[in-house]
């Protein structure tokens, strides 16, 4: 059985990429990848936000994906809209990707990144 009937949105994977800057260091710029991914974006539950807040995490969302959606820890998601309706674009940074037992599914524990002056709704 598929979740697919459940995933209602659309994100841009972005996947950071390092470059040498010449001074010993690396410019980190993200890249567009190819394939966008359905995903259902759910808020943690008061139990995940209590024993987060306990372990001093960052998690804010739990992003749910196909389990063939290539989306890594480090990526970011963004909604960036269609042609049709654009959007400001939430985006959330992938802390970590979990695949439950059951193979129908695939989890990114995320933290929403805020743009600045945005209000925190968490």
């Amino acid at each position: 059985m598929s979740i697919a009937h459940w995933l209602n949105r659309t994100l841009q994977v972005w996947r950071p990429q390092g470059a040498d800057d010449g001074h010993g260091g690396q410019e980190v710029t993200y890249v567009r990848q190819a394939d966008d991914v359905r995903v259902k974006v759910d808020q943690p539950t008061a139990t995940e936000r209590t024993v987060g807040a306990q372990a001093d995490s960052d998690h804010t969302h739990d992003i749910f994906l196909l389990p063939t959606a290539d989306v890594r820890r480090g990526d970011e998601l963004r909604d960036g809209g269609t042609d049709d309706e654009p959007r400001d674009g939430e985006k959330w940074r992938v802390l970590f990707v979990v695949e439950p037992s059951s193979t129908r599914y695939r989890k990114a524990q995320s933290q929403l990144i805020q743009g600045e002056g945005e209000p925190d709704d968490g």
